[in-house]
């Protein structure tokens, strides 16, 4: 560490305990509601189990993470007052990798499970009637174990599914992996993939109008969206 930023430099010791390679991206995890280990291991399918058991360790030393016991005994975990006030930090860094990082998705960015993953955390249950509603999605290019999803949205919440719930379905959404990524990650809309004829919707008129409204897309890349239209990239 460079001469005078030591023990004395507040950005210092935070930049010690925070910038850890995964360590803001579990936060954000953490942030999104997850709480157990299998849960976090979904959101950061690219962080090996051992790291994520030592990244928690360390950040429940530093005090940003707590223990917590549910009440079948299990352990889970939450953050604490010092991990809560990270959350700016974290929609701030995701708004800033909106805007400058990465416009073009590569190969590597494409991971159906991570997509909808985040896609049932992040979907407005509350755009769909109360009554059950269930949402196929059916990739064309994924593999054979993973082609077919399921969107259970129910009383304001939404569960996912890998294996058929046994509901009828009121929506099918056919796409490719890559074309619901980029919706979901506000690149493009449900309209302008399906004239590309990159995605296609079978269901009730009513269902598939409300769809875009229901899958709005990833919460901090519309922050990132709003940023762009807020202030123009040439006033900077």
């Amino acid at each position: 560490m460079a001469k005078g930023y030591g023990q004395f430099c507040p950005l210092a010791k935070a930049a010690e305990v925070l910038c850890e390679r995964w360590t803001m991206i579990l936060v954000r995890e953490l942030s999104a509601g997850s709480r157990r280990f299998n849960d976090l291991r979904r959101g950061l399918p690219l962080m090996s189990p051992t790291l994520l058991s030592r990244r928690l360790r360390q950040l429940v030393d530093a005090g940003v993470v707590r223990h917590v016991r549910d009440d079948d005994g299990t352990q889970t975990y939450a953050l604490t007052q010092a991990g809560d006030e990270l959350r700016p930090m974290v929609e701030l860094m995701g708004t800033w990798g909106h805007r400058w990082v990465g416009s073009q998705l590569q190969e590597d960015d494409l991971d159906v499970g991570l997509l909808m993953w985040d896609i049932r955390r992040g979907v407005d249950a509350s755009r769909f009637p109360a009554r059950r509603v269930v949402v196929q999605i059916r990739f064309s290019d994924a593999h054979a174990a993973r082609r077919d999803w399921w969107l259970v949205s129910e009383a304001g919440e939404t569960d996912l599914c890998m294996e058929d719930p046994g509901h009828e379905v009121d929506l099918l959404l056919h796409a490719s992996v890559r074309a619901l990524t980029e919706v979901w990650l506000c690149r493009a809309t449900l309209a302008e993939a399906e004239r590309r004829n990159e995605l296609r919707m079978l269901g009730s008129d009513d269902l598939c109008r409300q769809l875009p409204e229901w899958l709005q897309g990833s919460p901090l890349a519309r922050q990132g969206e709003a940023s762009l239209r807020e202030v123009p990239i040439t006033a900077w």
